[in-house]
């Protein structure tokens, strides 16, 4: 994959755009992404700013989209004070709260982990590029990288059995939900919109103002249904502003 170096920059941080790749979302489309120089230094505000214009964050990289006439990867965040659950997440929340523990732990290697991320992913994105890869170095550079800020692991336990994991970014104004991996044998349960909906709980309980989801992407399945936590902002390149389904984003 080629890097350019991009002609501006984000305060003293620099950025390199990537060459065109395939779309990791959509089937058909290439795709670019916009990079913080990976030798700069990204202490916990700036990587905070970074969250507040639309970067995300895996392993120790900051990045965005950045597809030539494309604007479908959209960032949203919920507002948290303002969510009520709707009929399906009141029923989730019913359902999984009768007998799932929610434990909060560092950002470990943990053999424990590591066995239910690797079963997630050979189970539900078994054809996906992630699944080539499944060594425990790779699990490690992507979910416990150190970034110059705390990253907790949210374990969802039923009678001490571990049923997944939202690894979960913190910031002054938010958390940030990086990567969820769950059980594919309890799929009943809906485990990952239980996550998310932990999350806001635990964002409430911290007396934070958000949760950041990343991206929703609308001609995705697995992005879409970010769109069901409301109130949703989205980030529009200026500025975020309540969520309206496939308004194009300009960055």
């Amino acid at each position: 994959m080629t890097m350019h170096r991009d002609a501006t920059s984000r305060g003293d941080l620099q950025l390199y755009l990537t060459g065109e790749h395939d779309c990791s979302y959509v089937d058909g489309l290439k795709a670019r992404t916009l990079f913080v120089d990976p030798m700069a230094k990204v202490d916990g505000e700036r990587a905070q700013w970074l969250q507040q214009i639309g970067f995300r964050r895996s392993g120790q990289h900051f990045y965005r989209p950045a597809c030539r006439g494309c604007h479908r990867c959209i960032p949203v965040r919920v507002r948290v004070a303002d969510f009520r659950p709707n009929r399906s997440q009141r029923r989730n929340l019913e359902r999984n709260d009768r007998d799932i523990q929610l434990l909060t732990r560092p950002a470990e290697l943990q053999a424990e982990h590591y066995r239910l991320y690797e079963r997630y992913l050979l189970t539900r994105h078994g054809d996906g590029d992630m699944a080539d890869d499944l060594s425990i170095e790779t699990y490690a550079r992507f979910l416990l990288a150190p970034w110059g800020g705390e990253t907790r692991f949210l374990e969802l336990r039923r009678d001490g059995m571990l049923l997944g994991v939202a690894v979960t970014d913190v910031f002054n104004d938010g958390l940030s939900a990086v990567y969820t991996f769950f059980d594919p044998d309890h799929r009943e349960r809906a485990l990952g919109i239980y996550a998310v909906l932990k999350q806001i709980g635990e964002a409430r309980r911290l007396n934070l103002a958000h949760l950041y989801l990343g991206y929703w992407i609308g001609d995705s399945r697995k992005m879409r249904y970010k769109e069901h936590f409301r109130p949703l902002e989205a980030w529009n390149g200026q500025a975020w502003q309540g969520f309206n389904r496939g308004e194009p984003v300009q960055f």
